[in-house]
């Protein structure tokens, strides 16, 4: 077949892309034809995304396609989960988005669960109890009695957000309307008893619609601006990380796997048919989240890449001219067997001036051995990544009952070899890394299920599998990694 060209939107907590996807009916490949940062505001004691940059991005990248291809197909957007933006009754934007790592929204969630219990919590949705959920944004912009809640007419998710302003339609994706904490797994609706419960109107949540659904074609004043043809605009899971799940090239569907999604935030996740809701899920701080075609993410966020970009920031700020694969080199040749750090800690989610500093006093406050020079702090952080991911697999095991043979790791962490060969050595797992654009790969599958070429999230896969390069790690040094895990449960 001739081939068919798709156009895809993948925006991450720190940057974002569009690529064009060109399908021929077997595989694909990308080329991205618009790279842009994203890079939050701190205004007033806020925290916002600039979301008017980051539209303006959008509608370049729209640009740059129409100028490079001639047909697109359609287009998709995918983006990081929890964070909304409010447009009033006129269909205005009230105020820029509110970012999930903002103080005084992750400050609130214990008045929250004064009315809604954790466990009710839980049986209701299966969702993580974090304070960067949606419910604790709106609920603090509840108690402010904010502009931004008092005129409301639309809640919209960040993907639901730019939907709307390409082609005036409010709408909520199922896998990003999950993400707010109010959203059932069962009935895949909105949850009432929840919403009631906090006093939020039921009339500024919209319809969900399910991955794979056609919004709606750019509007014409969008068209003519851009000097675009009509051009379709698809739902995928628009929340990035089950579209990256979606994505997942599988190499031996016989083998029980862990997926994992490593970039600034890191995830271990089993997909299952229906949600899993048992108090000892809850308890080991695993939750559920909605994946595409109606499975089930069975996952646990981990703090991921984050905490080394925060090192490296602070290095270079400090002249220190340094790159990724000096700190992978410095970090794998520093003496081993010095402190650990659980990654989890609170103190390392947050944005940090030092980091290095931050991982210091941590280990000085756990009674370890403080870590001198880029080498040795690396070497913790890396440490802690890999004794992490063993914990949390052990964990699945012991829920679903599974033994774990091997793990799928994707986004932009498989390209640091480090992190992929002590994942594979800590948990004593095969590791197939790669490829690191899966949330963009899940995006084109979900448009190709619109479009009639596949018709179900395997097939995509297989496409995914036959277009994706993937390199394999195989354990090593066992009795040392052992060792580290017996350091680690005592820290933890």
């Amino acid at each position: 077949m001739a081939t068919k060209n798709y156009l895809i939107f993948d925006f991450g907590a720190s940057n974002g892309r569009a690529s064009v996807a060109g399908f021929d009916g077997n595989k694909f490949d990308f080329d991205i034809v618009h790279r842009f940062e994203n890079i939050p505001v701190n205004a007033a004691g806020t925290l916002y995304w600039d979301f008017l940059r980051l539209f303006g991005d959008l509608k370049t990248g729209i640009v740059a396609a129409g100028k490079k291809y001639s047909q697109l197909q359609s287009m998709a957007i995918d983006t990081w989960g929890v964070d909304f933006g409010i447009i009033d009754k006129n269909g205005k934007l009230i105020s820029n988005p509110i970012h999930y790592r903002d103080e005084k929204r992750n400050s609130v969630s214990e008045e929250v669960f004064n009315i809604v219990s954790r466990e009710e919590f839980f049986e209701l949705t299966g969702c993580a109890l974090v304070s960067y959920y949606s419910i604790f944004n709106l609920y603090s912009l509840k108690m402010q009695e904010s502009p931004e809640y008092l005129n409301a007419g639309k809640l919209l998710m960040m993907p639901d957000l730019f939907n709307y302003f390409l082609t005036g339609i409010a709408v909520n994706e199922y896998t990003d309307a999950h993400t707010t904490l109010m959203c059932s797994p069962f009935s895949q609706e909105w949850e009432h008893k929840i919403i009631d419960k906090l006093g939020f109107p039921r009339d500024i949540f919209c319809k969900i619609i399910q991955p794979g659904t056609e919004i709606g074609s750019l509007d014409k004043n969008v068209c003519r601006e851009l000097e675009i043809g009509p051009l379709k605009v698809i739902a995928p899971a628009s929340h990035d990380t089950p579209s990256a799940i979606a994505g997942m090239p599988v190499p031996d569907k016989s083998k029980n796997r862990v997926f994992m999604s490593i970039g600034t935030w890191g995830v271990n996740i089993v997909e299952m048919d229906s949600p899993l809701i048992k108090k000892d899920i809850l308890d080991a701080g695993f939750a559920n989240e909605a994946g595409a075609e109606g499975k089930m993410l069975l996952f646990k966020n981990f703090t991921g890449m984050w905490i080394i970009q925060q090192c490296r920031n602070h290095w270079l700020k400090n002249k220190k001219d340094i790159s990724w694969d000096d700190i992978m080199y410095l970090a794998k040749n520093a003496q081993s067997g010095g402190a650990l750090i659980n990654v989890d800690d609170s103190s390392f989610v947050l944005s940090q001036h030092n980091m290095p500093e931050v991982i210091c006093n941590f280990c000085k406050k756990t009674g370890q051995k403080v870590p001198e020079g880029i080498g040795e702090i690396a070497r913790v952080v890396y440490e802690g990544f890999a004794l992490k991911i063993k914990h949390d697999i052990l964990n699945l095991e012991k829920i679903t009952g599974m033994e774990f043979e091997a793990i799928n790791i994707v986004g932009g962490g498989t390209k640091d070899e480090l992190f992929c060969q002590w994942a594979s050595d800590a948990t004593g797992l095969e590791v197939f890394a790669g490829p690191t654009e899966t949330a963009s790969i899940g995006n084109l599958i979900m448009q190709l299920k619109a479009a009639g070429e596949i018709k179900n999230l395997s097939e995509g896969r297989q496409l995914s599998l036959n277009s994706s390069k993937i390199k394999q790690y195989s354990p090593e040094d066992a009795a040392y990694w052992d060792s580290q895990y017996t350091k680690y449960l005592d820290i933890l």
